[in-house]
């Protein structure tokens, strides 16, 4: 049975990776032009569907936490729990975070019909309708780190995967709890603390579908 939620959970977090990078890879470049709504009618059906992915990102991350709270709850269950419960945190505010964009849609109708002197008010509301997601989608950031620290001990104490595998993954989430930290506050510091994250979040799904769960050192106890 383990074989297969191993499978699975590596297959759902591989989903949930590739879902936000081509998501956000649609939606971000619409979010940085100067004159947002200019053009914006013209991009619906791209705004659409980063949606979707993005959505699709959401609900994967709690298939994730349901297929490995069995799993880890036996060898850590509070922070197997807290493990769970960020996940469904971070996934109720990416959905929520997805309301601003859809909001754009609406924007830029009205964009359109407004005479030239009341179109700075739209466009600033735009903007906040950007910012909001941006800040919703960094506060979900750190809610997964901070549910993922916890993820990673538990993997690293139960050895179902490498050890070293875990400590990437540990050293990944706090790069990036300490780069959504940053971003709300205002500050940006690149991709670089991404790095050892995209390389845990990558090869740990590649190792669950590919070898499973070290499960010797739980039947070994």
């Amino acid at each position: 049975m383990y074989k297969w939620t191993a499978r699975v959970a590596g297959l759902l977090f591989l989903v949930s990776t590739c879902a936000y990078l081509l998501g956000s890879g649609l939606l971000n470049p619409i979010f940085e032009r100067p004159e947002l709504l200019a053009d914006l009618t013209l991009d619906q059906s791209t705004i659409v569907t980063g949606l979707f992915l993005e959505l699709i990102n959401a609900i994967a991350v709690v298939g994730i936490a349901m297929l490995m709270y069995p799993v880890l709850k036996k060898h850590n269950e509070a922070f197997t729990l807290g493990y769970f419960a960020s996940r469904v945190i971070e996934s109720a505010i990416l959905i929520i975070s997805l309301i601003f964009p859809i909001l754009l849609i609406m924007l830029s109708e009205e964009f359109r019909d407004t005479e030239t002197s009341g179109r700075p008010y739209v466009q600033m509301l735009a903007k906040v309708a950007v910012e909001s997601h941006l800040i919703l989608f960094d506060l979900a950031m750190i809610v997964l780190s901070l549910g993922s620290l916890l993820f990673c001990y538990v993997l690293y104490r139960s050895r179902l995967v490498p050890q070293v595998l875990s400590i990437i993954g540990f050293i990944g989430y706090v790069g990036l709890l300490t780069s959504s930290c940053l971003a709300i506050a205002g500050l940006e510091v690149g991709a670089v603390l991404y790095i050892p994250g995209a390389i845990f979040e990558i090869v740990l799904p590649l190792w669950l579908i590919v070898k499973g769960f070290n499960l010797r050192t739980e039947n070994s106890r």
